[in-house]
């Protein structure tokens, strides 16, 4: 099969699929499994593996493999799937994105440089070295707050030339910021496209453009969350309300590190979850009540 290009790629509807553990912390390749085919059978059309969400400062390469491959079994051709390859070491990233797509990822997730920050024109031949080693879709990922370096809407846009590169997971926060990126990327070569990666900006960043979201919520909001990007376009009030109903979840996610409240949710619903690795530490019974809470009340709407 030819390589998927553009957002087919990726998705619309992408969960960054949490990475499932034991009580002592070994890697839980059957839970990953089910987990994924959860959030499939609730509205995903891709899965991210091995990004924030699944611990990917904790998780080490033979299981990132294991996952892919335990994954594509579990879900098969049709879920896109996305490997984040990214590190701060050109080198490193170069060798995780080869390996990712012998794998048989769709697509890979190329995270911002962290720690050391890279100039604007470091990140340029970070990310370009990146795309030349692969025929598969580059997604990058701009988080500054957990990289303490941001992509310029210039860099972008240099980026956005880069045939492999199809886009970028927004985290900055901005929904205004997201609009000048489509602006000035807009008439790319190969095209280029914005996804959200901020649950509670996903409608305001596809009010202005975004193809879809990368999402943290949508392993228990599937069904809002794909409803939402289904009918943006064409009902917005439909959109805004089923965007409105998420937004308490979307915050009770992020009480304290994620993955750690998003864990005490799957564990509330009796979907694999597990803990989350040190140093992350595991939701506080307030936070995990929060969630439940928020997750509770959300179903109440659903069953309406």
């Amino acid at each position: 099969m030819s390589p998927r290009t553009g957002t087919d790629a990726v998705g619309r509807v992408v969960t960054a699929l949490a990475t499932p553990f034991t009580p002592d912390g070994a890697l839980d390749l059957d839970g990953a499994a089910t987990l994924a085919r959860h959030v499939v059978a609730t509205g995903s059309d891709g899965l991210v593996l091995g990004g924030t969400t699944g611990e990917s400062p904790t998780l080490r390469d033979p299981e990132l493999w294991d996952l892919v491959a335990a994954v594509r079994a579990a879900v098969g051709t049709d879920v896109r799937l996305t490997v984040g390859t990214g590190t701060n070491d050109t080198a490193r990233s170069v060798e995780r994105t080869e390996r990712a797509q012998a794998a048989g990822a769709d697509a890979v997730l190329v995270v911002t440089p962290y720690y050391n920050r890279p100039s604007q024109a470091g990140l340029v031949a970070h990310f370009s070295s990146v795309a030349a080693a692969t025929d598969r879709a580059v997604l990058l990922y701009d988080i500054p707050s957990r990289t303490g370096r941001e992509l310029d809407v210039a860099t972008l846009a240099t980026l956005a030339a880069v045939p492999n590169i199809v886009g970028v997971k927004d985290a900055t926060g901005r929904a205004d910021r997201a609009a000048d990126v489509l602006v000035a990327t807009a008439g790319a070569p190969g095209g280029f496209a914005l996804w959200s990666g901020s649950d509670e900006l996903n409608l305001p960043l596809l009010s202005v453009g975004a193809v879809g979201v990368v999402s943290v919520a949508a392993h228990l909001a599937g069904p809002e969350i794909a409803e939402m990007v289904a009918v943006h376009d064409h009902d917005p009030v439909r959109a805004r309300a089923l965007h409105l109903a998420c937004m308490p979840l979307h915050r009770a996610l992020f009480l304290d590190p994620n993955p750690g409240p998003l864990k005490a949710g799957l564990r509330a619903r009796g979907l694999p979850a597990g803990p989350v690795r040190p140093p992350l530490a595991d939701a506080g019974d307030e936070v995990a009540a929060r969630v439940v809470t928020a997750l509770a009340a959300l179903e109440a709407q659903r069953d309406r």
